[in-house]
């Protein structure tokens, strides 16, 4: 598997769960406000709600404006760690990233979800 992400970038996975209807603004004061990050530092924040979880959402800032990253899982749902205190953040490298984004579980990669039949 390629790297993600340089080196240098990190990811920050928001523990526990946030309202999905918040848009970049939002997200990036949830960051800096409830992370204690700064969300202009070029790293990826990564969130995912509570009802909905097979949806998450990436910012990040490149610089001159934010991006924001969505994905959806059809099948499954992002595996998330349980929220000791609010504003916990977990770090994850870019392979457990590229895991989490498809929909992998990123502390187990070895076990993948793929169909029984095509069609």
């Amino acid at each position: 598997m390629t790297a993600l992400l340089p080196p240098n970038v990190k990811v920050h996975l928001a523990l526990g769960y946030i309202d999905m209807r918040k848009g970049i603004d939002g997200l990036a004061m949830l960051a800096q406000g409830v992370l204690h990050q700064d969300p202009f530092t070029g790293h990826l924040f990564v969130f995912r709600g509570r009802t909905r979880a097979n949806l998450i959402k990436i910012i990040y800032w490149d610089g001159t404006g934010f991006c924001l990253f969505t994905k959806r899982l059809e099948h499954g749902v992002f595996l998330w760690p349980p929220s000791i205190a609010p504003g916990e953040t977990l770090s994850l490298t870019s392979a457990q990233l590229s895991l989490l984004i498809e929909g992998v579980d990123w502390r187990a990669p070895e076990q993948r979800w793929r169909p029984a039949i095509a069609g």
